[in-house]
């Protein structure tokens, strides 16, 4: 999928790009006949299911905003058709909404946003200290079976507009459970844009990512999820904040040790903004809440552009846990950013260990439904 207006060009842009997102609430066809909100999702007063409840940023649903919707769709299987819109709100997903699915009533992701600017040192309103990094999420989800298709994600804050503030983390999407489905959608940030994480430590939680576009710089993906990745692109940005490399980090995996899977990268595209050479594939987290993690990655059957440093794709997060001591292997990479100049720099597998990498290894008996 191409980035198409990517969250950092919607910013700088300013209003016009975000009218561009913002779609007006009932658009036209060419013949000037009003186009359905919801399009082929039905409407109120045409359910497509009777668990299926409608957003609508200008009332034309059952809510206008997303979180009113999940605090009402009680119980299982229930169904969000959003119409397209712009929707700044932080939302968050009880566990007990089980096999809840999302839809954006657009065929395009771009149309359906739901976005807020909270940093992991962004004070709390109440003053109780800050969000902290699981806290700035603008979207939190939970539950179990949860499936998404055609939203874009995305957390808007920016270092420029908070020099004084050091936590810079801006996580636009925390996922943490189970059976976790996304397909064409987008997830837009800089730093921590995407958490693919696990309602606990000795939680397994396989989500599964379809066709998606991720963007950032620092760490962008992130978590200790089993998480399958097909199909999707990766952009790096430029960092007007530094002049050196490196920029940054796409990945940065902090699977625990017991756990046999954690991120999977297959035919999929990484790309850039910044120089050639600026980006680092991955880190390992190793996170002070399970100093025994080891991280765990493998990139397969993906174009790895210019912006990664082809040299030396890997680095240390923290000297005491070393890259090389963790689960990181590639696979028949491509592009300029794949080039093996330094074989001990780029484990890679064998063909018979490649044939255990892969989406139905990692998701076992869970096959998500395109």
């Amino acid at each position: 999928m191409p980035s198409h207006l990517s969250r950092r060009n919607v910013l700088l842009a300013g209003a016009a790009a975000g009218s561009a997102l913002a779609l007006s609430a009932a658009p036209t066809h060419a013949h000037g006949r009003p186009r359905r909100p919801f399009g082929r999702y039905g409407s109120p007063s045409a359910r497509l299911t009777s668990t299926t409840l409608y957003v609508h940023p200008r009332g034309a649903g059952d809510f206008t905003g997303l979180q009113a919707a999940v605090d009402a769709a009680t119980g299982t299987g229930r169904t969000l058709v959003i119409a397209p819109g712009v929707y700044r709100e932080t939302v968050s997903v009880p566990a007990d909404r089980t096999g809840m699915t999302w839809i954006g009533a657009s065929e395009d992701p771009r149309d359906v946003v739901v976005v807020f600017d909270n940093a992991a040192g962004t004070p709390k309103p109440d003053g109780s200290g800050t969000y902290g990094t699981s806290g700035s999420a603008t979207t939190t989800l939970r539950p179990d079976g949860f499936t998404a298709r055609r939203i874009t994600f995305a957390n808007d804050w920016l270092r420029a507009d908070h020099p004084g503030v050091s936590g810079t983390q801006a996580v636009a999407v925390k996922v943490m459970g189970d059976r976790s489905a996304f397909f064409d959608c987008r997830f837009l940030g800089h730093q921590d844009t995407l958490y693919a994480d696990s309602a606990s430590l000795d939680t397994v939680a396989r989500q599964y990512f379809a066709r998606c576009y991720a963007e950032g710089d620092v760490d962008f993906v992130f978590g200790r999820a089993t998480a399958v990745f097909e199909d999707c692109d990766f952009r790096t940005l430029i960092r007007p904040d530094l002049t050196s490399a490196p920029f940054g980090f796409v990945f940065a995996p902090s699977t625990a040790v017991a756990n046999p899977r954690g991120f999977l990268v297959t035919r999929s595209r990484i790309s850039s903004e910044a120089p050639d050479g600026y980006y680092k594939l991955a880190r390992p987290w190793v996170p002070s809440s399970d100093p025994t993690a080891r991280p765990m990655l493998t990139v397969r059957d993906t174009h790895l552009g210019a912006g990664i440093d082809a040299v030396a794709p890997y680095t240390n997060m923290a000297s005491g846990h070393p890259w090389q001591d963790q689960r990181f292997a590639e696979y028949r990479n491509t592009g300029p950013g794949a080039v093996v100049t330094v074989p001990a720099n780029r484990p890679q597998l064998t063909l018979a260990q490649a044939a255990a990498h892969t989406r139905q290894a990692w998701l076992g008996d869970w096959r998500p439904q395109a």
